[in-house]
């Protein structure tokens, strides 16, 4: 056996789209689909890029496909390792265009919505919540 040799690592790309709601701070989540995930938790809307496709482009199509929401103006928020499968997920947090209604706009998803802060770090999949944290650093820092 060959030693020294990497493992190609999987790669994901999503976005963490906000709004304020009444002063307070939403975050667009989305739940995978399925029977086998009814406990999952909740997450960004993410995907592999494809071939050639840069991460951010790859960002913006994942978002778009599983909640029809277009995003806008992003900013790299970076990436995480998942913990049991160590994939590797980049992110870019935007505002949410003001018109923004998420629908589960792909079979992957079976809901796609707009959560409190609050009620997302309870939802959102551990090794997600640094994006959560990183998303109210960069708000705080752009006051």
């Amino acid at each position: 056996m060959l030693k020294g040799w990497l493992v190609a690592r999987k790669r994901s790309a999503g976005t963490l789209l906000y709004r304020r709601v009444g002063g307070e701070l939403e975050v667009l989540l989305v739940h995978p689909s399925g029977n086998y995930n009814r406990r999952a938790p909740w997450g960004l809307p993410k995907g592999e890029p494809d071939a050639g496709e840069e991460l951010e482009a790859a960002a913006r199509r994942e978002t778009t496909e599983e909640t029809g929401v277009v995003a806008d103006q992003l900013i790299d928020i970076g990436w995480v390792d998942y913990k049991k499968s160590r994939k590797r997920v980049f992110a870019f947090a935007g505002a949410a265009p003001a018109d923004a209604d998420p629908t589960c706009a792909s079979w992957e998803v079976d809901r796609a919505e707009f959560l409190s802060l609050a009620r997302a770090r309870e939802l959102i999949h551990p090794d997600h919540v640094v994006f959560l944290d990183r998303l109210v650093d960069l708000l705080g820092s752009l006051d």
